[in-house]
């Protein structure tokens, strides 16, 4: 069956967006969405408010029910992993995803995100605790080409092909090419046909595709007509959670930045990022 999922874009695609542009979310047809990521790490301290951002979406917001929020975990520690899903069970997720993507430099590097294709045994046995504590098919991947090279993850498709994940979804780009350049749509198209496991693609995927979709959905906000109207109820939402206006600001820009090439925003855009206040943004809007 078609999916077609909410990226998780870090800082934009948060529970103040998902909660103010649930309605946006439904109508573009979305299987659900996955959150931006938190972190697994040895020692770590499991209260509310590192789970603050997974709320789920309202199930009686909609006469089909709620959509499905699945938690998204980086980290490279198997042990700390299956601490953290225990943690997410007790809290009624049923599907949590492992990010191996992720490729910032920073992260990558430390042999997290997309880090892990670079250590094979390792990732595998991340798979391995996933799987075991979520139960068959409620433990996904999300992952890169590769690091360097686009064949690397189809190098190592059949050790993750050992375990029955609820889906690989595969950003067609390396990480070294972050989001620029081509998607490699004929190696994720050979990882498709060759994996055993539902292969859901990502990366540039147009508004009406199939796949996991970020930035073409977060811009058709921006074409909206009623865009300023919406943007001032995820002001003020993100009021209702941050204190002061620096932070609702910073968090406001982040996601106008993906608008700032439309004509109706690129002149709009040079003002908006000099604002000191979230009521003297919305007024240059």
């Amino acid at each position: 069956m078609p999916e077609r999922w909410l990226a998780p874009l870090r800082g934009v695609t948060i529970r103040a967006f998902r909660e103010t542009y649930e309605r946006e979310i439904r109508e573009a047809g979305f299987t659900g969405a996955y959150a931006p990521f938190i972190p697994a790490n040895p020692g770590m301290k499991f209260n509310d408010r590192l789970f603050a951002d997974l709320r789920p979406f309202p199930s009686e917001s909609d006469a089909n029910g709620a959509l499905p929020l699945v938690p998204q975990i980086i980290g490279k520690d198997p042990t700390a992993l299956r601490e953290s899903l225990k943690a997410l069970k007790d809290r009624g997720f049923k599907c949590v995803d492992l990010n191996a993507g992720c490729p910032f430099p920073m992260i990558r590097k430390k042999g997290r995100g997309s880090g892990l294709l670079s250590t094979p045994d390792l990732l595998e046995r991340m798979i391995e605790v996933g799987c075991d504590e979520m139960g068959d098919g409620c433990f996904s991947l999300k992952t890169r080409l590769g690091v360097e090279r686009a064949d690397e993850l189809l190098s190592i498709l059949p050790r993750i092909d050992r375990y029955p994940l609820a889906r690989l979804v595969v950003h067609a780009r390396t990480a070294r090419q972050m989001y620029e350049g081509e998607c490699d749509s004929t190696m994720a198209k050979r990882i498709a046909d060759a994996s055993v496991n539902s292969v859901v693609p990502n990366g540039d995927i147009p508004l009406d595709g199939e796949g996991m979709i970020g930035r073409a959905f977060i811009r058709s906000l921006g074409a909206r007509t009623d865009a300023a109207e919406r943007l001032a109820d995820y002001v003020a939402r993100s009021r209702a959670e941050l204190s002061g206006d620096a932070p609702v600001l910073g968090r406001v820009k982040e996601l106008v930045a993906y608008w700032r090439e439309m004509p109706c925003w690129r002149r709009r855009w040079p003002v908006l990022k000099l604002a000191r206040s979230a009521d003297e943004f919305l007024s240059c809007c």
